[in-house]
């Protein structure tokens, strides 16, 4: 019998391995299109469309076309909304979400969900992806879509990329979670767990923690911390003019750093909310929450709430909400409609110089 060769044992086979890998990832934009005089743009006919700016998304150049009165092929009361892929002989494969935005949270509605599609810029029928929507679905909810006679969409897209790692990897990767911590101090102030100061609003109660509270404001942090302190603990703090809704989707802010749910709220009142948030963000030096708000009143003037909300950014110190406000008056062709309310009563009454630079711009505006 032959005997085994040196250095490999009988019956053994050396086995060599080897890895490869390929590597997909996203690269995502969001683009908004802003459709202002959306009424004006009805009656255009089937086909003709409006184009947004071209904005770039993993390399690729996109663009979004909207159909006020549909194409040939939709049904009649429907518009026509359109992702179209601009770069010349290319292709890509995107996931995709599309469709009418929210004013005030600038979140999709639910009437869409989320594609995946390979762009083709090769042939008219791969280079797009059109939607189809009734109008009247959206018009019949004009103070969520359609504040200002302003439609807004929005298409957030993740172009797919993939590249081949050829050899060995000698590590893996290791996938991080999102950040988490606002969600747990949701839970620790919905749990009540250790808290320490507990507020009297408007004959209700909240419980709280002092040094959350103190990281959060200045003011929480002065009078919780600082030598005017309250000595007895024991005492609930004592919140005036304020009504204990707003005071929780304050706290709910503090501990979150976002804003409640308000959908439940219908009409003026969800406005009257975050007017009042507003005031509470001015009181307690909540810088983030002041802007938030001011965003979002500035997005949603009309004739009705105009003066009454540019008195609230004259008293509280809002420049840029000042700003917005006397540019809607500089340019509104309504402003008999906006005289006979009782917010411009008030205004002339109590910020009569505001309402003069106002009227001032107004003219200068005219005159141009």
């Amino acid at each position: 019998m032959g005997s085994a060769s040196k250095g490999t044992a009988p019956g053994c086979t050396a086995e060599k391995v080897t890895v490869s890998r390929c590597s997909t990832h996203k690269e995502k934009g969001t683009h908004i299109f802003e459709i202002a005089g959306y009424s004006l743009k009805k009656g255009m006919g089937a086909d003709k469309f409006v184009r947004s700016a071209t904005f770039t998304v993993g390399g690729y150049d996109w663009s979004i076309r909207f159909y006020p009165d549909g194409t040939a092929e939709s049904t009649e009361g429907c518009m026509a909304l359109s992702l179209e892929l601009m770069s010349p002989n290319a292709e890509a494969r995107a996931i995709f979400d599309f469709g009418i935005a929210k004013h005030s949270s600038g979140l999709l509605s639910t009437t869409f969900t989320q594609q995946t599609k390979t762009f083709s810029s090769r042939t008219k029928s791969t280079r797009q992806f059109t939607l189809y929507i009734v109008r009247s679905s959206y018009e019949t909810k004009a103070t969520t879509y359609l504040p200002n006679d302003l439609l807004l969409i929005k298409c957030e897209i993740g172009v797919i990329k993939e590249s081949q790692l050829n050899g060995t990897v000698g590590r893996s990767e290791i996938e991080v979670p999102p950040p988490d911590i606002f969600d747990h101090l949701a839970k620790l102030l919905e749990a009540k767990e250790e808290a320490d100061v507990t507020f009297s609003v408007g004959g209700e109660t909240f419980v709280a923690h002092k040094i959350v509270l103190a990281m959060r404001s200045p003011v929480f942090k002065a009078e919780l911390f600082g030598p005017m302190r309250e000595t007895r603990t024991s005492r609930p703090v004592t919140v005036e003019d304020m009504q204990p809704a707003v005071f929780k989707a304050f706290l709910h802010f503090i501990y979150t750093d976002s804003l409640p749910d308000l959908d439940d709220l219908q009409g003026d009142d969800k406005y009257e909310m975050i007017r009042h948030l507003l005031v509470a963000a001015d009181r307690y030096a909540m810088d983030r929450l002041k802007m938030l708000c001011q965003s979002i009143l500035g997005k949603n003037l009309d004739v009705n709430n105009v003066a009454t909300t540019l008195a609230l950014a004259d008293q509280h110190n809002c420049d840029k909400l000042k700003d917005v406000c006397v540019e809607f008056l500089a340019s509104s062709d309504k402003m008999d409609d906006v005289a006979a309310t009782q917010g411009y009563e008030s205004l002339k009454r109590s910020c009569p110089s505001v309402l003069i630079d106002a009227l001032e711009k107004r003219r200068r505006t005219r005159e141009a």
